[in-house]
């Protein structure tokens, strides 16, 4: 049994953050696929972890909460999964969604679907509220490495696992 302590400073956003790191371990150990966590310097930035990772900018999968609005009364949520040295291409996104606008979404949203902080925001959903599409060059990486919704550790998983499991719209988005 491991012995969890609680500090009594612990703030609602970091038990958030864990909830979310222990939620995608629980899925990956239930889906019994080969992933492996790396411990870093905290950082969020793709170009910087993916240093402080050891691997190429292209193989981080660089996430991204954006809204679509596709009428006057009807927005949409989007998690879109990018290659690190990729940009998210916003007039795919409103094609893929017939939507009249599409933009970023302002952090206190995108930090309450995601569940986890900028910088640490998975490629997977845990909100039925926001859906997931990923580049087609983001399933194909051999392997794939994401920040664990946490800013000190990352996990590497194959593309066609990652497919698997978040079960995203594969569509090209850059």
């Amino acid at each position: 049994m491991p012995d969890h302590h609680h500090d009594v400073h612990h703030d609602d956003q970091h038990d958030a953050e864990h909830a979310t790191y222990r939620r995608l371990i629980a899925l990956l150990d239930e889906a019994t696929v080969a992933y492996r966590l790396i411990d870093h310097e905290p950082d969020g930035t793709t170009e910087t972890v993916s240093a402080l990772r050891g691997h190429p900018v292209a193989d981080a999968a660089k996430c991204l909460v954006l809204r679509a609005k596709t009428d006057r009364r009807t927005t949409r949520y989007v998690l879109a999964v990018v290659p690190g040295d990729r940009r998210v291409d916003l007039a795919a996104i409103r094609a893929l969604f017939g939507a009249r606008y599409v933009g970023f979404c302002d952090a206190a949203t995108a930090q309450r679907l995601a569940r986890a902080v900028p910088g640490t925001v998975l490629p997977f959903s845990f909100d039925p509220d926001l859906e997931v599409v990923a580049d087609p060059e983001v399933v194909a990486r051999p392997r794939l490495y994401f920040n664990a919704a946490r800013l000190d550790r990352s996990l590497v998983i194959s593309g066609a696992d990652y497919a698997r499991l978040a079960r995203p719209r594969v569509v090209p988005i850059t």
